[in-house]
């Protein structure tokens, strides 16, 4: 059969083995090694050569960085809505969005939150999982019941930073408040980055598209420009279909061409027009830009932000690839070219300074602005997808911790399982972004919503990595202390100056992210109480041949009878209820639970775990049905039946497993 057959007279050895490791376990009530062994597969860890990374770093340009790298055809026109109204503003915003791209997207996604990936997932729920494994805040059932009497922390306190995170996780294991608080918190950041997914192909494309309304403004109306929005929308979601991997290659060298043009464009404007523009590098100019406009300047924080759109695909999209090959596509090719790139457009500003609501595209050259047209409409299709594979990432891990229903999950690689498609999302989202491009038609209303979305997702993570840092990394208090005063208090700034623009459309994606919101929390809800009422209410093994006997009668057919149950060991209560109603019993009942593993795909021979429950001569298995990723789910039931297709024959020559 190429199964793994136990009996339960054989678990006591390796019963003892788990004692002997384990301080406290004259407390536990006994580990089951079907839950143990199912949970565990030799081979899941894959080394990542250098020559995949490199691909996966050239794959990850036509993915992440669509978003932050388009954001040069809007950010100055959204800072200054006004009007520039001194020169040296010029310099002051322009400093504002180098400080701001280089701490958030590089010092902090690249460097810091990217180390704080669940497995090569991220994303707000994998930062949610990552605490739940090491603290026992998960209101989902993701822990053994024999499970909540231990705690690694009690045994090991060798320092100030152990205690410290010691007693965090007892503050937060004690408290219901605490974790009823994770998981909205969770639920409400991960809702807020699908709300991202929407809005960001709406304000890239609108953005694009807009360039030739600067050109020809007679012959491109904006009822025409938003249209021709929603036809590319509609393209871009239809390509989804081929997954990751095939628009990663398809897209990267336009993102790469898209890249070199920006840098070049950049570096000609700073050295024919002004090339001491280098002196936005000095962040005295951004305290000058607050003394000279005060609250104005505040206001306008709402617009930098827009440089740093797409900075959560970052750590949401590192499931489709590798940390490494993230750091080095955004360290080598998008922070230069961003840099180089505003650094020419605040040089064509300081001397065009009414140009301001077209600085993009007034500031290229006459001779290549319909060809660089053309790459900005195809980078801002492109700056969609990092949105929309984040999304995918997301609603897999929700999936996994039982806070979405259940949607139809796509693999599209064979080498890599975190690339994915789900086609009723992606239904879903391109309907989004239709009503939206519909609604709100200009990029300028679109910021206003945008902002709120990206600053919040932002100052979620933070909160979480905090966490990590201290109950997971330990890290010394002092640079915990020096990241929040640094990282968060500027994340805080400019959350509070998106707030201001509330009525002025930034409830939009609040509201969404309420609606989704509700969805996930009430099917989480439902969840927990399906899982804790199997739990609560299983049948021991034992009591298995006295639930038949309390029956008036039963009859023994021919065939298989399969019960499926979340729980890995012990019987589901829908087997009682079965017996009851039922007055016959075929020759051999399976109750069976499928795990899901990290990895690519499990061997056919080591897929089928079994056990034989007494009482023997009811011929009652349990079996786990072990899965990876990329393992086609096609009736794993049917696979049972051939399986036992010889113990339903020949039932009466079997004696044990």
């Amino acid at each position: 059969m190429g199964s793994n057959i136990e009996q339960s007279q054989d678990d006591v050895p390796h019963e003892k083995n788990l004692k002997e490791k384990t301080v406290t376990s004259q407390k536990l009530k006994r580990h089951d090694p079907l839950d143990l062994e199912s949970s565990k597969m030799p081979g899941a860890k894959q080394v990542v050569g250098w020559s995949v990374i490199m691909k996966l770093a050239f794959q990850s340009l036509g993915v992440v960085y669509g978003d932050i790298g388009t954001s040069p055809l809007y950010v100055f026109s959204t800072i200054f809505l006004d009007g520039i109204k001194h020169e040296e503003d010029v310099l002051g915003a322009l400093s504002l969005i180098i400080y701001t791209i280089t701490l958030i997207p590089v010092v902090k996604y690249v460097f810091i939150v990217l180390q704080a990936n669940d497995n090569g997932d991220g994303g707000t729920f994998a930062l949610y999982s990552l605490i739940c494994r090491y603290t026992k805040v998960g209101l989902i059932p993701s822990t053994q019941a024999e499970d909540k009497d231990v705690s690694t922390f009690k045994l090991d306190m060798p320092d100030r930073r152990t205690r410290r995170a010691s007693k965090l996780k007892s503050t937060l294991e004690n408290s219901n408040f605490a974790k009823f608080f994770l998981l909205l918190a969770t639920m409400l950041g991960t809702s807020m980055v699908i709300g991202d997914g929407v809005l960001t192909p709406c304000i890239s494309v609108l953005s694009a598209v807009g360039g030739v309304k600067a050109a020809a403004p007679s012959v491109m109306t904006e009822d025409r420009i938003v249209w021709l929005s929603v036809a590319i929308l509609i393209l871009l979601f239809v390509f989804q279909r081929f997954g990751t991997e095939k628009v990663g290659y398809t897209f990267a060298p336009i993102l790469c061409m898209w890249f070199v043009l920006i840098t070049g464009i950049g570096i000609y404007n700073f050295v024919t027009i002004d090339i001491t523009i280098f002196r936005a590098l000095n962040p005295m100019y951004i305290v000058a830009y607050f003394q000279r406009n005060g609250k104005d300047a505040w206001v306008s924080l709402g617009g930098v932000v827009m440089c740093i759109t797409g900075a959560e695909a970052l750590f949401a999209d590192v499931g489709h690839f590798t940390v490494r090959s993230v750091q080095i596509s955004m360290c080598c090719v998008t922070y230069p070219a961003l840099i180089l790139a505003y650094l020419g457009q605040g040089a064509f500003l300081t001397k065009h300074s009414d140009d301001v609501a077209d600085t993009f595209y007034k500031s290229l050259p006459k001779s290549i602005y319909w060809p660089m047209f053309g790459v900005a409409v195809l980078a801002a299709i492109i700056a969609s997808q990092a949105l929309i594979s984040g999304t995918f990432a997301i609603i897999q891990q929700s999936l996994a911790l039982g806070c979405f229903p259940r949607v139809k999950i796509m693999h599209t690689s064979k080498k890599h399982h975190g690339q994915i498609y789900i086609p009723e999302i992606n239904t879903l989202l391109m309907l989004a972004c239709v009503l939206v491009t519909l609604a709100f038609r200009t990029t300028e209303k679109l910021s206003n919503a945008y902002g709120i979305a990206v600053v919040f997702v932002m100052v979620l993570t933070s909160c979480f990595l905090v966490l990590v840092m201290i109950m997971i990394w330990k890290t010394h208090i002092l640079l915990i202390i020096a990241y929040v005063l640094v990282i968060g208090s500027v994340e805080l700034v400019y959350l509070s100056a998106v707030l201001y623009k509330f009525d002025q459309g930034g409830y939009l994606p609040l509201a969404f992210a309420m609606f989704l919101l509700f969805i996930m929390y009430v099917w989480n809800y439902v969840y927990r109480k399906k899982y804790h009422f199997e739990l609560k209410n299983k049948i021991s093994p034992e009591k298995v041949k006295e639930t038949v006997d309390e029956t008036n009668s039963y009859h023994r057919l021919p065939g298989l009878a399969i019960f499926y149950s979340e729980l890995v060991h012990g019987i589901p209560p829908i087997f009682k209820h079965y017996v009851e109603n039922v007055p016959a019993l075929h020759s051999v009942l399976v109750f069976a639970s499928v795990k899901s593993l990290p990895i690519s795909k499990v061997p056919l021979e080591e897929r089928f775990l079994f056990r034989r429950v007494k009482p023997y001569d009811l011929y009652v298995f349990r079996c786990v049905v072990r899965y990876g990723c990329l393992t086609k789910n096609l009736s794993p039931w049917s696979k049972l039946k051939k399986k036992f297709g010889l113990l339903i024959i020949r039932r009466q020559k079997i004696k044990y497993f």
